[in-house]
């Protein structure tokens, strides 16, 4: 089988085998200088990061896409949306780590040359998909009892209502689509993924413009929208794996059959970096919506600055991705002081663009709130002054966010799933949520009215941000320096 042009070259792997079997290993972006020593060659990660990157931003986009269109509608709308995006997000990331997590596996089959293994772990992600659907029907259906818990104003709380159904039932189709896409990137095919995505975002957009106000469904239509657009791109991914090309070289239709083992390590692994990352999640669901229950204007003018700081966000997720399928192929191949040194120039290169990106975003802040609101609306021009300054407080969180993504995705790579688990559940919910809700409401504001409040409003609540992602990203820079990662297997 012919490689995909450049994305085996970028990872640093060989060509593919005709045939299924075992290949000998080469060691991911390596080249050799002039006298002869071994160098981390980061144009090879920034040609394998690249399409990830891109592909990150699509997500980016899309999310910017869903605002502009639910801003047409009105900053309540905004509000409504952002009062619960968090929590189905969060909850979407808490279940679908089993389909995140199949990167790791396949990059450490490829780098060891064990073909038939890395498509295993696409099935194996595939089937532990199958088993969430029924998880996720049953919690749109919890929609009318979960939604009004949040505390949300009446008219928000209808509108975060309508959104919360049809996007939960999306679940299943997007973790399976997780898994498909994630077998690309392990094992460095990231243009497939890429095109999938990009068929992902240009549907979704379409669809928006006739679900919303085409046939009128307002923020309902958004919802399904995205669903509908996530269950075509799994369609899509599907026949890309199911292709002649991978049948003949990852016998793709022929490790379908339900491996029991393998399904359980998946499920062992990926589950703590769905925990992960739904802690952090859920924590910034727990953030917006008490920013929301403060009011329409900074309910409205966080989700905005979240959605803003995505631009920074997701291309750096596809930085850290690069991270987990280069770590991962270097310890498929037997080397980890290489994986080490690998990921520590994909950790450098995702905390330099997001300080870079987070602090040109803020300073085009004036020019890039009022797109996302709309003119007529009588709290525009609140929104957009109190957004400006909110995004100078995101550009200092960015630098930490960079090494919060680098360090994750490389530890992730290499197998170390429940550590990050576990610190993001003890700062999320022990740090970052308290002192959200001790800076930004006053006392007898918030949610416990007995506690004590500083009153600082949107802007404590994003301060408590900071501080919460310097202490994330500081403890995961530590694990990952300290080798523990070394000893670990993924079964």
């Amino acid at each position: 089988m012919s490689a995909e042009p450049g994305a085996n070259d970028a990872a640093g792997g060989p060509p593919q085998s005709p045939s299924p079997g075992i290949r000998r290993p080469r060691l991911p972006a390596r080249r050799i200088d002039a006298r002869g020593r071994a160098r981390v060659d980061a144009r090879a990660i920034v040609a394998l990061a690249l399409p990830l990157f891109v592909n990150s931003s699509l997500q980016a986009v899309l999310n910017l896409t869903d605002t502009w269109f639910i801003g047409r509608i009105s900053a309540q709308a905004v509000a409504g949306v952002g009062g619960v995006y968090w929590v189905v997000l969060g909850t979407l990331l808490l279940l679908g780590g089993v389909g995140m997590v199949v990167q790791a596996f396949a990059a450490q089959a490829y780098g060891a040359g064990r073909l038939r293994r890395a498509a295993q772990s696409a099935w194996s992600g595939l089937w532990a998909a199958l088993a969430m659907v029924p998880v996720f029907v049953a919690i749109a259906a919890a929609g009318p009892w979960a939604v009004p818990a949040l505390g949300l104003p009446a008219e928000v709380g209808a509108l975060s209502l309508e959104y919360w159904g049809p996007r939960m039932l999306g679940g299943g189709p997007a973790i399976a689509l997780w898994a498909v896409l994630s077998f690309f990137n392990g094992v460095g095919h990231v243009r497939h993924a890429l095109a999938v995505n990009a068929f992902v975002a240009v549907l979704n957009a379409a669809l928006n413009e006739w679900l919303m106000f085409g046939l009128g469904w307002g923020v309902a239509g958004a919802a399904w929208a995205t669903s509908a657009s996530v269950a075509a791109g799994l369609v899509l991914a599907l026949a890309m794996f199911l292709s002649g090309r991978y049948r003949r070289a990852f016998a793709s239709t022929r490790t379908w059959r339900p491996n029991g083992a393998a399904i359980v390590a998946t499920v062992r692994v990926g589950l703590p970096v769905g925990l992960s990352i739904a802690f952090d999640v859920l924590g910034l669901a727990a953030f917006q919506a008490m920013l929301t229950r403060l009011g329409a204007v900074p309910g409205a003018a966080s989700q905005i600055v979240m959605m803003l700081t995505s631009i920074a966000y997701m291309p750096a997720v596809g930085l850290g991705m690069a991270g987990t399928t280069l770590v991962g192929q270097s310890i498929g191949a037997g080397d980890r002081d290489w994986a080490r040194r690998v990921g520590d120039v994909t950790i450098g290169l995702a905390v330099a663009y997001m300080f870079l990106t987070g602090f040109a975003i803020a300073a085009a802040g004036p020019w890039l709130m009022p797109w996302f609101v709309a003119a007529s609306d009588p709290d525009a021009a609140a929104v957009v002054a109190l957004g400006a300054t909110l995004l100078w407080i995101a550009a200092a969180y960015q630098f930490f966010d960079g090494l919060n993504l680098g360090c994750g995705f490389c530890l992730r790579g290499a197998g170390d799933t429940r550590f990050p688990a576990v610190v993001l559940l003890v700062l999320a919910w022990g740090v970052f949520v308290p002192l959200v809700h001790a800076l930004a409401f006053a006392p007898g504001q918030g949610w416990i009215a007995s506690a004590p409040g500083a009153g600082w409003g949107a802007v404590g609540g994003w301060i408590a941000a900071v501080v919460y992602v310097a202490l994330l990203g500081s403890t995961l820079a530590w694990r990952w320096r300290s080798g523990t990662w070394r000893r670990m297997t993924l079964g």
